[in-house]
């Protein structure tokens, strides 16, 4: 299944990810200023989109994607932000699996305003974010992730997630609720490599720590 890698103008990662594996790589306007300082391989990128200040495009993006062939594409409606448009992009491009680079960090309206496009988008495309702390993303009713033994997992409401079952955390739930602003799920601890959760009803953001 083909797989996007997508950078969003929050905090650039500290290191240039692994492009193996990807078969389309974006960047927004805003995420391609530090992608430069990141001294990314820009023969790599394959589109760049956004509003560009709502004026025109910055002439060294021009002279970049001359150089180094890659895509423009100029989103200038205000009505959705530079991620939102981004995804519409790749989606439409057949892309169902989408790495993020960039959703944390910054301005914290910014971050929250992610988490409410990956909502949107969570049963077009299997949305994951990553930062120097964690992965993120939301799971459907029935998930099991491997590999995970001692990393802290938070599991968080968006905003309620009912009748919650887990095997593998130190701190199980049995057929409990969490519920956004009375109880959430974080700071737990995979205690097997594999963690199974399953819930009946409601939507589950789950962060797993680095």
């Amino acid at each position: 299944m083909k797989k996007a890698l997508l950078f969003i103008n929050g905090d650039s990662p500290k290191t240039i990810p692994d492009l193996s594996g990807y078969d389309l790589i974006a960047c927004t306007d805003g995420a391609f200023h530090y992608l430069k300082k990141l001294k990314f391989p820009l023969d790599k990128l394959d589109l760049i989109s956004g509003d560009f200040d709502s004026h025109k495009i910055e002439e060294e993006i021009i002279r970049q994607a001359q150089a180094h062939q890659f895509e423009i594409i100029e989103t200038p409606d205000q009505n959705k932000t530079d991620f939102h448009k981004a995804l519409e992009i790749i989606i439409e491009k057949s892309f169902e699996n989408i790495d993020v680079y960039g959703g944390s960090g910054g301005e914290q309206d910014h971050f929250l305003g992610n988490l409410s496009v990956a909502f949107v988008f969570k049963d077009k495309a299997n949305l994951r974010f990553f930062d120097q702390y964690s992965s993120y993303y939301f799971i459907p009713k029935k998930f099991t992730i491997s590999d995970v033994k001692g990393k802290m997992i938070s599991l968080m409401p968006f905003p309620i997630a009912k009748n919650i079952e887990t095997k593998g955390l130190k701190w199980p739930l049995y057929k409990e609720d969490l519920i956004l602003g009375e109880r959430i799920g974080t700071r737990n601890i995979a205690e097997n490599k594999e963690v199974v959760i399953k819930y009946k009803k409601g939507d589950l953001l789950i962060f797993v720590g680095n």
